[in-house]
């Protein structure tokens, strides 16, 4: 198991939290439409219903008709952006309160409306301004309802239906508050469970992939190499039983070092399927010694260096870079005639660069297709999110750069 795939789903946090929209909670669907129109349109059907002079019913109905288009245009742009904490919605609910007063000042009845506009106000700013919204549109019915109709009985039904609006808008608040944060930590949960499932499953896909390295190196192991192995050694006894001036010595001599040749590329395959020793010494230790192998194997100069400020590197990444440096020195010693090769490991701001230049003879990478040793490097440098560049030209040597993100 890697250790940066958490075990166990962190405590949400409020930074985390996604939208109100994105949990689920939408308030701009149509049956809020549907609702807030059944609520105006009964409204101002009791307002045209009642015994009113026909100047207070026309400017009642005209205050409540400018409702319509104050909602349209602006409240269901906020319910929709959920823009609780801006101007916008103090504006919105300034005028509503101002049409509101305007036709409860005429028709008494107008209070009917009250069951469409307090939603509004927990929808379009926070829970303490749409109390104080709820507040003040039941004070302004009260107050009005109380004038219309003096006397106790009249203050009674007012005190009345101001502390039923207020109750009711109060117990909706709260259980909307509820629902919506229930709705945000479900919301939250499921984005952590996903981005949980998806490091298991690189993980796992990870896991796979060495896995095969393994399987395939112990199939290389014993069975390539152990076979050729065993012909090196038959040809080895079979060279000793000859005369040195026997004809077929000669063809021996070309099987013997075709068959330790090839008995070294399974070895490399053996080495390069196999993680690297890593754990002995930092990345840039294990480079020197690489460097240094190589110089004393191939016979020429080999100089290696690190630069900016060294640092641990995920395992992977790590085995990434000493892969490729592996394989460009096998190139280099084996096809590139090199007198000196200078291998650079640079630590940057967030990403890693590895270069191995040489002076040998060269190629034009334009018409060379590679082989499998530069496209694997180039396969294993992409699944670790880096790039490969490859420099070269005829006699003029060639320069291997892999970046990796770390």
């Amino acid at each position: 198991m890697r250790e940066d795939v958490p075990m166990a789903v962190p405590e949400l946090t409020a930074g985390c939290r996604p939208t109100p929209q994105q949990a689920g909670w939408v308030v701009d669907e149509p049956r809020w439409d549907v609702y807030y129109g059944v609520v105006f349109a009964a409204c101002l059907a009791i307002v045209l219903a009642e015994p009113l002079h026909a100047a207070a019913r026309t400017i009642a109905a005209v205050a409540l008709t400018a409702m319509v288009p104050w909602y349209i245009v602006l409240g269901r742009r906020l319910m929709k952006q959920n823009d609780h904490d801006g101007a916008r919605s103090t504006v919105y609910l300034a005028g509503l309160v101002v049409l509101f007063a305007i036709a409860q000042s005429q028709a008494a009845s107008t209070w009917f409306l009250a069951f469409g506009l307090l939603p509004q106000g927990f929808h379009v700013t926070t829970p303490r301004r749409g109390m104080v919204f709820v507040l003040v549109i039941n004070v302004i019915g009260g107050v009005f309802d109380a004038w219309d109709n003096p006397g106790l009985p009249g203050a009674l039904t007012a005190a009345g239906i101001f502390a039923f609006a207020v109750a009711f808008a109060y117990v909706y608040s709260r259980w909307m508050a509820r629902v919506i944060q229930q709705s945000l930590d479900r919301a939250a949960l499921i984005d952590q469970l996903e981005s949980t499932r998806a490091e298991l499953a690189a993980a796992h896909h990870e896991a796979g992939v060495q896995a095969e390295r393994h399987r395939l190196a112990g199939e290389i192991h014993d069975t390539l190499a152990q076979g050729f192995t065993s012909i090196v050694t038959l040809l080895q006894a079979a060279q000793a039983s000859l005369d040195a001036t026997s004809p077929a010595r000669r063809h021996l001599d070309l099987a013997l070092a075709t068959a330790r040749e090839n008995l070294a590329e399974a070895r490399t395959l053996v080495t390069a399927l196999t993680p690297a020793p890593l754990a002995a010494g930092t990345l840039g230790d294990t480079l020197y010694r690489v460097t240094g192998a190589t110089a004393a194997q191939a016979g020429l100069e080999a100089h290696a260096e690190v630069t900016g400020t060294a640092r641990r590197l995920p395992t992977g990444t790590e085995v990434v870079l000493l892969r490729v440096c592996q394989e460009a020195l096998a190139n280099v010693r084996k096809h590139a005639a090199a007198h000196q090769v200078r291998v650079r490991l640079r630590y940057g701001d967030g990403t890693v660069r590895l270069t191995i230049a040489d002076d040998g003879k060269g190629f034009d990478p334009g018409q060379a297709n590679g082989g499998y040793g530069l496209n694997g490097m180039r396969d294993r440098v992409r699944q670790a999110g880096g790039t490969v560049d490859v420099s070269s030209a005829p006699g003029r040597g060639t320069e291997v750069r892999a970046e990796v993100p770390g």
